[in-house]
């Protein structure tokens, strides 16, 4: 049981956030919240408005942390080193909270998010990118590919999916690594894009 004393709305959120990765983020509600802190439901709106308010609050934490991460992870690198340490940002923060990284994936309103560490997320990746001479508009079809890439790889294999086959998901992810780079450094031109002819 958790101690009822010093609610605020910091505590709740992590307290939220800490469900989260015990029961799933689909799980978080404020009644369970009550429970967890062994109080009457009502007391808890004071410090937050209603179910979806927490959860809002609780994926802002889950960006905030991870921005933090991968900034930390990046100092100091660039190209192929600056991609894996944020892939593996990504990769690792999922494993040890899956339940916050879920809630990192909510859909927020058009002003919550520009107010979010979710614009560090995307002002990182597009300095990683801009490693890799892209410019617009392939810079964003590789944000676009990056996030689809880095999330499905984590979500399946969260879900089990890579656990009953070799070769070891660890080298998978290497190996995804290693030919996003390759993909990255040989972007390829657009279509109808006339090429230079050589010889």
């Amino acid at each position: 049981m958790t101690r009822r004393v010093g609610l605020t709305t910091e505590r709740l959120t992590r307290a939220g956030a800490e469900l989260a990765d015990e029961v799933g983020f689909d799980q978080v509600t404020v009644s369970a919240l009550a429970r967890r802190f062994d109080v009457k439901v009502a007391s808890l709106y004071s410090h937050v408005k209603n179910s979806q308010d927490l959860k809002t609050r609780i994926a802002l934490l889950a960006l905030e942390e991870m921005a933090d991460r991968a900034a930390a992870a990046l100092a100091g690198r660039a190209g192929k080193d600056a991609l894996t340490a944020f892939a593996n940002v990504y990769r690792d923060y999922a494993r040890e909270h899956p339940g916050r990284y879920a809630a990192a994936q909510l859909r927020l309103d058009p002003e919550t998010a520009a107010a979010s560490a979710g614009v560090r997320h995307a002002q990182m990746t597009r300095a990683i990118l801009r490693g890799y001479d892209l410019t617009e508009p392939d810079q964003t079809h590789a944000v676009r590919m990056l996030g689809s890439v880095f999330h499905g790889y984590v979500s399946l294999e969260l879900g089990g999916g890579f656990s009953h086959s070799a070769p070891d998901s660890q080298e998978s992810w290497s190996r995804t690594l290693d030919a996003l780079d390759a993909l990255l450094r040989n972007w390829p031109a657009p279509p109808n894009t006339p090429t230079t002819p050589t010889g």
